[in-house]
């Protein structure tokens, strides 16, 4: 069925207009000016860690008003391109197959882009923090979640997104306890935090000489990375400083000093421990962040859970069991809530999470505005 050209596009700069209502170029365009006036002040890099603030927002926002200039362009391309068609017979089919498929990645670029406007929380923009944990299921439940932390690296790696390991616990005989790293990316809060939750892996067992089938499950936590101008006070008081030997999978040393760093917070039972930076004053500063973020986090859900017990609001929070990744009898991942399934499990943990990332994005909004 040939494709109507004239409609396509119209739909397009449609979809165009409603993401430029939402991310109002033109504003932004003012927000990086005064971003630019800052990261040109001569005693920026005095305070290294100010500087680099400005200088990673100045980047993400120029990157925000890049996406959705280029749209605009390529269209613009796109109706050259089918004007030329109209001229020149001899390369007309060749012409309007390269404008429907540039149709169809703008289709999909443009998508993406919509999802970004339906990131507006407080905290969407920030960095995140992911930590990954072992629950019911034994041997498997560890292996499932190392499986689930190269996901979400792997992902972070196809998008060219930084991606630090803080703390690794190894389990004994395979995959690991938990994990935390930090994803620094344009809206990684906001874009992983639908990631949040109970995972569930049916397989049979690697780990069962009786070739069993075996389900076990992981959690994940997402959270904001803390920021010098966020208000989390932590007296020393409150917490407890434990400092022991960094080690690897088997109890391999990765360092033969005592600058591993474990903090504790009384009031709240919180316990963030860091091992994998060179120093026991860069393991403490790490950790403190993520307790900050953690104790950030706490407060925000607190707030939450009084707004929506004055609402009378009685529905179980979400992310109870949220997705299912399923490889005997057959292959299928899929999302509890959004109902969304792919039958290439291998590709999902390959990285390939972006589907579900979208459908969770806008089932959370759907559920926000039905409340």
């Amino acid at each position: 069925m040939a494709i109507d050209f004239p409609a396509e596009i119209a739909r397009l700069r449609q979809m165009l207009a409603n993401v430029e209502a939402v991310t109002q170029p033109d504003k932004l365009k003012g927000v990086i000016a005064d971003l630019e006036q800052q990261a040109a002040a001569p005693d920026l890099w005095d305070d290294p860690e100010h500087a680099q603030a400005i200088t990673q927002k100045l980047s993400h926002v120029q990157s925000r008003l890049e996406a959705v200039e280029k749209i605009g362009a390529r269209l613009d391309d796109v109706e050259t391109l089918l004007e030329l068609a109209d001229e020149d017979e001899s390369a007309a089919v060749d012409m309007r197959e390269e404008a429907e498929a540039e149709l169809n990645d703008i289709d999909a670029d443009l998508s993406a882009l919509e999802v970004r406007t339906l990131l507006a929380g407080e905290y969407d923009e920030r960095n995140a923090v992911v930590t990954v944990r072992s629950g019911a299921g034994g041997v498997d439940a560890a292996d499932f979640a190392e499986m689930l932390l190269r996901m979400y690296t792997r992902w972070a790696e196809r998008h060219g997104y930084g991606v630090k390991v803080l703390n690794t616990s190894y389990a004994e005989e395979a995959g690991i306890k938990s994990a935390t790293v930090e994803v620094t990316a344009p809206y990684a809060y906001g874009t992983l935090s639908v990631e949040a939750g109970t995972h569930r892996l049916v397989r049979i067992s690697p780990f069962d000489n009786q070739g069993r089938r075996q389900t076990s499950f992981a959690a994940v936590e997402v959270i904001p990375l803390i920021e010098g101008t966020d208000h989390i006070d932590v007296p020393d008081a409150d917490i407890k400083v434990d400092v022991f030997r960094s080690s690897g999978p088997g109890g391999q040393s990765v360092n033969t000093t005592d600058s591993a760093v474990r903090i504790t917070h009384i009031p709240t039972g919180i316990v963030v421990s860091m091992q994998n930076e060179k120093s026991q004053i860069q393991n403490r500063a790490a950790a403190m962040r993520v307790l900050q973020s953690r104790l950030l986090q706490r407060r925000r859900e607190e707030e939450a859970a009084k707004k929506k017990e004055l609402a009378g609001d009685v529905k179980a929070s979400w992310g109870d069991q949220m997705r299912s990744y399923v490889l005997h009898p057959y292959q299928m991942v899929k999302d509890l809530r959004t109902g969304h399934e792919q039958g290439n499990p291998d590709g999902v943990f390959d990285g390939d999470i972006d589907a579900f990332l979208d459908a969770g994005i806008r089932w959370r909004k759907n559920t926000s505005e039905a409340d």
